[in-house]
């Protein structure tokens, strides 16, 4: 058990000086007159060793507790023996024996510490006998285990006179804590007991089992505070659990360094070179260090990091590996000498040199990156006292490092959200370039989107083991704090690219940003949005001060060890943290089935912080009276069945690999060359690539050549890199919209406006004249009347050319395009199409991938140069071809109440099934908001996908597996349809919640829970026998159950009241129910069913047949129902207008005249899934063949 509880603040407590033997041989030199002071320098050891439990093994025993939860060591370590006399018994006389006993005592040490090595670092200058007292000093040690984990130590100097006032022995109490706390470590070990008492083992052994029993908060917004007198320790908690807790001044390097030196620090960090730190503070070098480390984040040094060398471990930067160490000031000149490529940084002087010259052969920070940073630290207040110089002076210590601790935290965010914002500008385009699906990295294509003096800083930082697990976090879709500020800090133009799938070519805002000669524009070419502008940080901040402000501290200044006290939480987001520290605290005291009670309310509110290896154990040393006891503890018996149900899952390890883009070499059937496609970043649709391939394989094998490939992508690379250098005059670009682009133009040819190049952008077709420059529009794709190419004799040739009318001109533009005529035909008839379709039917996707059909086609054209060429090509026009072999008209009804479409599966290799949609409105108030406090739109997925879109912009922030969302979509586990909550805030806005907060949930194995939302405590528990429970709704006093074969009503008690089954005529067909809604003003109950093209009404008080039906024409068979307002939107399949293939149908019924008020053509494949967005909008999912989701507006 002692292996799987959290650990506590204190993790060892360690006394290191000269043994008293020693210091008396000192002594007795002295008094001789054989040596002086200044010269004794003796070999530092172990005195004493404090671990926890603080008892011995015997008295463990004798207490009654199991030895599971005694947590005495029992791991392999330095042992050291500590020899002590023991009075044996009196004899039958009475008189006590004058011989002694000497016994050993084992004092086990945790394995992570290594004492052989600790004394050297506790005196890394060495341990020197003086003849006057020395000043208490202070200094912090890491050590780091092979796997990365870390043990942070506080080095206290206390020094003692030794025979009188002769002699003065130092010793050094090391407190060694998991917690990275330097600040509360370093109060802690302030105690006035210690500094002013002799450093006896009972007193320090009271001092370190003091500490032990601090338990080190969990991730999140609760913080630890404590009393040990006289001061009051507050011990921060972590943001999230990849993020460790800021408790340190992370503005010390600001005020040794200037701007130029930390940024050439950072880099040589994320290089990966040899960095060893100089000072003559022992304390500065890893606090110094440290600070460093904060920085990066949350990127990860992961090579040998020894901030502190003592004189005796100089050798270790002789390591031919990359390290970052350091040194004592003193050792400078000789660590320089002793090898070359060193990084030497002087924290004294605030230089930073190379151990070859004076000046650091380095890439530069890139330009932009490094002037927003040197720009954003300018604005940093570094200096307390000119904070606080207009306040009057406090008298409360207390008070006073309550406010200096605050103005430090707040700094501290300030430099976090500033060298976040250099990470984030530094790499930003770096997801851009990857692939997902395939797991791939195109450094290639990155490093061309560099600027040319950019390029040696990410040449050597892109070959780094910290960018490689940088990678392996943006291909898992992470959700830290870089993509956090990634995304909320994405200029428009951003944002808009961020819901395309449209290959890179410069905006017109981006364009004339390039080429602009004014340096405030040029710094944010790159950037996003102002940092300042960031709500989130600002609230963060506010909520963890917050949080400390409301702790409540007791006024006694005693430290209980028998006791402890946990305040209540006030607010909700508390809850979990508050169950975490009691559940850790019941498994001190051996309370087993109170800790996994509160370990199943946690498991309840927040999974993340979940000790899973804590429960198994637990569970495991569970005895046969606990377990009679949990046979009456339903809740209990769940947590143990799933522990349990866990154990025996076989776990599959996550794929963390990142591969770099290659070439293939070998001819590529069909799904290879799909592979090859998406790994090359050119496109991800499966449909499209299929296409593709049937073009670039007319007239031969269906197998792709590796030379054709390399040529086709070579040609698609190079046009990419050419529309990179693409300048538009100023007085051109003014006739565009900032989001457009150039995809294609061609070369200077003749038409009937002029001599000039064609261009063409997602929008028009513009001509760009010759000789002085021009902009002459010749059509937006919408306003296309005919497309066509004509042919003029010349003597015995027949000249092609290309017609184009537009609605809007009488005139026809004509234009010579030669051998390009073709092309170019194919080209702007797919964009015509693809507007078309896009305006019909509100979906600017279909805009986007004819858009990407033109570009392969160029691409083809270009490969392949052969008669063939365009034939080829013509494969990939599929919007034209579908315009014309099946022109789908929308209907009118459908066209004036479909406001949008978004496309959830834009990342995604193929379109996805959309099971559920859950709207969430907008919060009032930052407190409870997550992220920016706009409404969200939460998608479940096929395949356990979950997509969330912010509803203001549509535009999308998240996109990932469920098992990063446990509790994305309340009720949505392993399968969409498993569990569902009847909420009332998210679900139903017609159902309120039960008095006092109550609230029911079920489960497709017919399991019904009624829960306590205050406590989050199961109040009641039924089940139904029935097949597959769907839903659940409240209507007075009763639930009703939907399921797949009945519908029953449920009693308070849980017992059925009534239960109907289908309707006599249906039971015939192989339908089932699919959905219900209860109508709660008028008494009604609608129903419906999966094969049945009918809606059917109930009395609630008359189950025996419906009273009514409503007949869908064209309708196969219903899938959802909402109610919004006095409507019933019903989402149904059926067949689409060729009668060739199934399509979506949304019917819109009037719940007074039971008519049916509209039939909505919705999308190209059943309607999935239906939710309200505040009664103004409902949205539609639907199934793969679409994947879609439709925005209908409510009248």
């Amino acid at each position: 058990m002692a292996d799987h509880l959290p650990s506590g603040l204190l993790e060892a407590c360690v006394v290191v000086g000269a043994s008293g033997d020693k210091l008396k041989d000192v002594y007795q030199s002295l008094q001789q007159g054989n040596s002086t002071t200044d010269l004794l320098i003796l070999d530092p050891e172990v005195l004493q060793v404090h671990v926890p439990p603080f008892v011995t093994k015997e008295n463990a025993d004798e207490s009654g507790v199991p030895r599971t939860f005694s947590r005495v060591q029992c791991r392999r370590s330095f042992i050291k023996k500590k020899e002590r006399l023991v009075v044996a018994p009196s004899g039958p006389g009475g008189a006590g024996s004058s011989e002694g006993a000497t016994v050993t005592e084992d004092v086990s040490v945790p394995k992570d510490i290594d004492l052989m090595a600790l004394p050297q670092l506790c005196f890394p200058g060495g341990l020197q006998v003086t003849n006057e007292p020395k000043e208490e000093r202070f200094h912090f040690l890491v050590f780091t285990d092979v796997f990365g984990n870390q043990t942070h130590g506080v080095v206290v100097q206390c020094c003692r006179p030794f025979q009188g006032q002769y002699v003065f022995n130092t010793a050094r109490i090391c407190v060694l804590s998991f917690l990275k706390s330097f600040s509360s470590v370093h109060f802690c070990s302030l105690l006035v007991q210690l500094r002013t008492c002799r450093l006896s083992e009972e007193r320090v052994k009271e001092f370190a089992a003091k500490l032990s029993l601090v338990p080190i908060p969990p991730p999140g917004q609760l913080h630890v505070v404590f009393n040990l007198r006289p001061l009051m320790i507050i011990l921060p908690s972590r943001e999230d659990k990849e993020h460790p807790a800021v408790d340190l001044d992370l503005h010390l390097p600001f005020l040794c360094f200037r701007s130029k030196q930390i940024l050439q620090i950072i880099t040589g960090i994320l290089m990966e070179q040899r960095v060893v730190f100089f000072s003559a503070d022992w304390a500065r070098l890893t606090l110094v260090a440290e600070c460093f480390m904060f920085y990066i984040h949350p990127l990860h040094w992961q090579h040998p990091y020894v901030p502190i060398l003592s004189a005796q471990m100089l050798d270790f930067v002789m390591a031919p590996t990359a390290f970052l160490m350091g040194c004592h000031l003193n050792h400078f000149e000789e660590v320089a000498a002793e090898t070359d490529d060193l990084i030497l940084i002087n924290i004294d002087d605030g230089t930073v040199s190379s151990s070859c010259s004076e000046t650091v052969d380095l890439p530069d920070v890139p330009f932009i990156s490094a002037e927003c940073f040197t720009k954003r630290r300018k604005g940093l207040q570094l200096q307390y006292d000119l904070e606080v110089c207009h306040q009057g002076a406090g008298t409360d210590v207390n008070e006073m490092r309550m406010l200096r601790r605050q103005w430090q935290q707040n700094l501290n965010w300030e430099i976090q959200k500033v060298t976040l914002e250099l990470i984030v500008n530094m790499f930003r385009d770096v997801s851009g370039h990857l692939n997902y699906e395939h797991r791939v990295f195109n450094s290639e294509e990155f490093l061309k989107t560099r600027e040319l003096a950019d390029l040696p800083f990410y040449r050597k930082v892109l070959e780094t083991h910290i960018f490689h697990s940088f990678l392996k976090d943006r291909l898992n879709r992470k959700m830290d704090a870089f993509t956090r500020m990634e995304v909320n800090t994405r200029s428009e133009t951003q944002k808009m690219k961020a819901m395309t799938d449209n290959p890179r070519r410069p905006t017109m805002q981006e364009m004339a940003r390039k080429y602009s000669s004014n340096p405030e524009i040029r710094l944010n070419k790159r950037l996003g949005m102002s940092l300042p502008n960031l709500g989130e940080e600002r609230h963060l901040n506010l909520l963890r001060q917050t949080s400390l402000k409301k702790t409540i501290i007791p006024e006694s200044g005693e430290y209980t060890l028998r006791k402890y006290v946990l305040p209540f939480p006030y607010s909700l987001s508390l809850f979990p943290r508050y169950f975490y520290l009691r559940g850790f605290m019941n498994t001190l005291c051996s309370k087993r089935l109170d800790a996994l009670s509160d370990f199943q309310n946690l498991y309840k509110t927040d999974i993340e912080i979940f000790p899973t290896d804590l429960v198994k154990a637990l569970v495991d040393s569970l005895q046969k009276d606990e377990f009679s006891q949990v046979d009456r503890r339903p809740e209990l018996k769940r947590l143990i069945f799933k522990v349990k149900t866990d154990n025996e899952m076989v776990l599959v390890q996550a794929d963390d690999h990142v591969k770099k883009f290659q070439l293939p070499k070998t001819h590529m059937l069909q799904e290879d060359f799909v592979k090859r496609i998406q790994e090359s970043g050119i496109v991800k649709d499966v449909a499209t690539i299929h296409r593709l391939f049937e073009a670039l394989t007319v007239g031969q094998q269906k197998q792709i050549d590796p030379e054709v490939f390399r040529v086709f992508y070579t040609f698609w690379k190079e046009t990419e890199v050419e529309a990179q250098d693409v300048h538009l005059p100023a007085e051109v670009m003014e006739h565009l919209d900032n989001n457009e682009c150039v995809y294609k133009l061609s070369c200077s040819v003749k038409t009937n406006q002029g001599v000039g190049k064609i261009a063409m952008t997602q929008k028009r077709l513009f001509l760009l004249t010759d000789g002085r420059p021009g902009f002459i529009e010749i059509t937006k794709f919408r306003d296309i009347k005919e497309v066509k190419i004509s042919f003029a004799p010349f003597l015995l040739l027949r000249i092609p050319s290309l017609k184009i009318k537009c609605s809007l001109r009488k005139e026809v533009f004509e234009a010579n395009l030669k051998s390009a005529c073709d092309l170019w035909n194919l080209m702007v008839r797919e964009m015509w199409a693809g507007r078309t379709m896009a305006d019909d039917h509100k979906d600017p996707q279909y805009m986007q991938q004819a858009l990407t059909n033109v570009l392969l086609m160029d691409a083809v054209v270009g490969c392949l140069q052969t008669q063939k060429a365009i034939f080829a090509a013509s494969k990939l026009a599929y919007f034209d071809r579908v315009k014309h072999e099946v022109p789908v008209m929308v209907p009118k009804t459908t066209l004036e109440t479909l406001k949008h479409k978004i496309n959830p599966s834009l990342d995604l290799p193929a379109p996805q099934t959309v099971h559920v949609l859950l709207y969430t409105p907008g919060q009032l108030s930052y407190s409870e908001a997550d992220g920016d406090g706009n409404p969200k739109l939460w998608c479940a997925l096929s395949g356990g996908r979950v997509v969330v879109f912010d509803a203001a912009s549509w535009s999308m922030q998240q996109n990932s597996d469920t098992h990063h969302f446990p509790c994305a979509l309340p009720g949505l586990s392993l399968d969409w349809t498993t569990i569902r909550l009847l909420h009332g805030a998210c679900f139903n806005p017609t159902v309120p919640l039960l008095p006092p907060r109550q609230t029911y949930s079920c489960s497709a194995d017919g399991t019904v829970i009624l829960w306590d939302l205050s406590t989050l405590k199961v109040k009641k528990q039924f089940q139904l026998t029935c097949d597959r429970l769907m839903s659940i709704q409240l209507f007075n006093g009763t639930l009703w159950c939907c399921a797949r074969d009945c519908i029953v009503e449920l009693r308070k008690n849980g017992t059925p009241h009534r239960k109907m089954t289908l309707p006599e005529d249906l039971r015939s067909m192989s339908t089932e129910f699919s959905s219900l809604i209860l109508f709660l003003e008028r008494g009604q109950l609608w129903t419906s069913c999966s094969d049945s093209d009918e809606l059917c009404l109930w009395h609630c008080k008359d189950l025996t047949k419906p009273f009514l039906r409503v007949r869908l024409q064209n309708c196969t068979g219903v899938n959802c129902m909402i109610k919004v307002k006095n409507q019933i939107w019903v989402g149904c399949s059926g067949p689409s207008p060729d009668q060739c293939r199934m399509s979506g149908k949304i019917y819109i019924v009037d719940t007074e005249s039971h008519s049916v008020e509209k039939e909505l053509m919705a999308h190209t494949d059943s309607v999935q899934a239906l939710c309200s967005a505040e009664g103004r909008y409902v949205l539609s999912g639907s199934a793969c063949q679409d994947g879609k989701i439709a925005i209908w507006k409510v009248e």
